[in-house]
């Protein structure tokens, strides 16, 4: 018990001494079990700890322990503990708060990415949502392949907003034969009427060859379309102007209520296809056939003979004609005769060829004992001087008028008439050789004059 006229007050913290005692604030030594003191204190603490070293206390308050050590000791228990159980509180509650804060924001972004488009793939409608940027990225996401021939709209890299609409047409391959003309066309129509409109082709009037409603599916279909033409026909010298989708100049003709009969035809072949602004002639025809017997010459073949002299031909197998008969038709086109026409050829006898054997040797020109005579007055007094030449028998020819016999006895070959001039003149000196100017009594005394 101190003799002071303060108490002195015990806590778990140490001795507290109140001011005006008789030994300063001492802490309590700390059990060797329990955790060091924490020295924390706020701001505000040590603010009012300040303040009531500087104010006068009362007389009567320094004999309160509560008053003076055991409440200000209780509270700065209290802020210290709740001081200490703040940064753990912190510490829970930091990740949590962050794990809220994201959710959050990844929702908003999630709902701000979404959008709400509607597609339309070949006419077939539906609302879907996405988070694709442009048409391509959405068109791969929902598995719609699009080819060359397809169309998109908007375009493929189009971007992509809440409420666009994207449509998907497909293209579909036809085979259309217009007006006789037959092509590959696509279309994105679905029916054979939208084809038409979308290829431009002018349906009025107009022979399709399958209902205009008729859907064209995707791998395509065939189309045959005539047009509406304008064609005139000329016939019996009257004009027939007529609107038709006639797939031939025939039916066009008919149409007109023209008949073609027997030989009738048009003025351009009855089968073709009529052009828009087409004028066609019917032609009336009458006719009969001719048959007539023709010529067909024989060829010559000539053959070298190393034997015979230069410039002799010899024929060796007289060449004969062929003959043919030949059909040819007659008409009369609208009263006009026509040039003859030749329908058939039937040949009735072969042709024989000619050989003619033709001379390689040399001519000689000099024979002994007969050169220094006068030959050119005799060939001029025998045959005028003609290689040529034969009498009106046919018995002698040539410029010295030999028979047949005699001149191969010369050793010529064929007839004299027909071998050059120079060899008519070896074979005459030869001649006179052997026999004199006997052969010639009327012109032989030529020879000496």
């Amino acid at each position: 018990m101190s003799n002071s006229p303060y108490e002195t007050y015990e806590d778990t913290y140490g001795t507290y001494r109140p001011y005006g005692g008789d030994a300063p604030y001492a802490p309590h030594p700390q059990a060797p079990h329990e955790p060091p003191a924490d020295t924390y204190r706020p701001a505000y603490e040590y603010e009012r700890v300040a303040a009531a070293d500087t104010e006068p206390r009362l007389p009567r308050q320094a004999g309160r322990p509560e008053a003076q050590g055991g409440r200000a000791a209780a509270r700065r228990a209290a802020r210290r503990k709740k001081a200490d159980q703040r940064p753990e509180t912190l510490r829970r509650l930091l990740p949590q708060a962050l794990v809220v804060a994201f959710l959050a924001g990844g929702t908003s972004a999630f709902v701000a990415n979404d959008k709400a488009i509607q597609l339309t793939v070949d006419g077939k409608e539906r609302t879907l949502h996405t988070f694709a940027d442009d048409v391509t990225e959405l068109l791969a996401d929902e598995g719609v392949d699009v080819g060359e021939h397809d169309i998109v709209a908007p375009g493929r890299g189009a971007a992509l907003a809440s409420g666009d609409e994207v449509a998907v047409r497909y293209g579909r391959p036809v085979q259309l034969t217009l007006d006789g003309q037959r092509r590959k066309v696509w279309t994105t129509a679905r029916t054979v009427d939208g084809a038409l409109r979308q290829l431009g082709v002018r349906a009025e009037g107009a022979y399709v060859s399958t209902s205009r409603s008729q859907r064209i599916e995707r791998h395509g279909l065939d189309l045959d379309v005539r047009t509406e033409r304008s064609v005139t026909v000329l016939a019996d010298g009257r004009r027939h102007t007529i609107r038709t989708n006639a797939a031939t100049v025939r039916e066009a003709v008919d149409e007109a209520g023209i008949s073609l009969g027997g030989q009738d035809t048009t003025s351009v072949p009855p089968g073709s296809f009529p052009r828009d602004g087409q004028t066609v002639t019917v032609m009336r025809v009458t006719g009969t056939k001719e048959v007539r017997e023709e010529t067909i010459a024989y060829a010559t073949e000539r053959t070298q003979d190393p034997a015979l002299f230069q410039g002799t031909e010899v024929v060796t197998q007289a060449g004969e004609p062929g003959m043919r008969r030949v059909t040819y038709a007659l008409r009369t086109v609208n009263g006009v005769k026509q040039k003859p026409r030749r329908v058939k050829t039937e040949v009735v006898r072969e042709p024989r060829t000619q050989q003619v054997k033709v001379g390689t040797k040399p001519m000689p020109t000099s024979v002994a004992g007969a050169d220094s005579l006068n030959w050119s007055g005799l060939a001029a007094c025998e045959s005028g001087g003609r290689p040529g030449a034969t009498d009106a028998t046919g018995t002698y020819g040539g410029l010295y008028q030999f028979d047949t016999r005699t001149w191969q006895s010369l050793g010529g070959s064929g007839r004299p008439q027909d071998a050059p001039a120079a060899e008519q003149t070896y074979r005459a000196k030869k001649l006179y050789v052997s026999r004199g100017a006997s052969p010639w009594p009327h012109c032989g005394p030529r020879l000496h004059g």
